[in-house]
């Protein structure tokens, strides 16, 4: 039986997917359950800086993106927005796939705390970031991408 918070989860996931930014990252998956999100992105060249690794607009996409949708499955209501992350880059990484994991640390009224952990194939750690989220006004059931019209 599907319950409304999984319905949740699940919409969610198709937003992420339809956002049209994923055109850029292509081949990438999503799984949201409560208070934890986990996404994966298949290393690709065009994500490479000069150096020939991943640049690290990827690695602060990957580990922003997991850590919101953990916020985002607590928050059954409204659209939420990062205030403020920060990211530290540990290792490069140039082939494989990425798996970054979203956790959440801290629920307020309108402010969030959630954790995220990038890594490589062989499951070693080669970014975290922490971040702040905020609430909106705007509906989850307005956006088109999360099941509106």
């Amino acid at each position: 039986m599907t319950t409304t918070q999984d319905l949740h989860y699940r919409k969610l996931e198709k937003l992420y997917l339809s956002a049209n930014v994923q055109q850029l990252f292509s081949g990438s998956s999503i799984t949201v359950s409560h208070s934890k999100s986990e996404i994966t992105l298949p290393v690709d060249p065009k994500y490479f800086h000069g150096a020939q690794a991943i640049h690290g607009a990827t690695y602060f996409k990957l580990l922003d993106d997991a850590a919101y949708f953990a916020v985002a499955s607590v928050v059954p209501d409204v659209f939420i927005v990062t205030s403020s992350f920060q990211i530290n880059l540990l290792r490069p990484v140039n082939s494989g796939i990425l798996k970054a994991v979203g956790m959440v640390r801290s629920v307020g009224k309108n402010l969030f705390v959630a954790e995220a952990t990038l890594y490589n194939e062989r499951g070693k750690e080669v970014a975290f970031g922490t971040g702040q989220f905020m609430r909106t006004a705007q509906a989850w059931e307005n956006l088109e991408g999360y099941g509106g019209s």
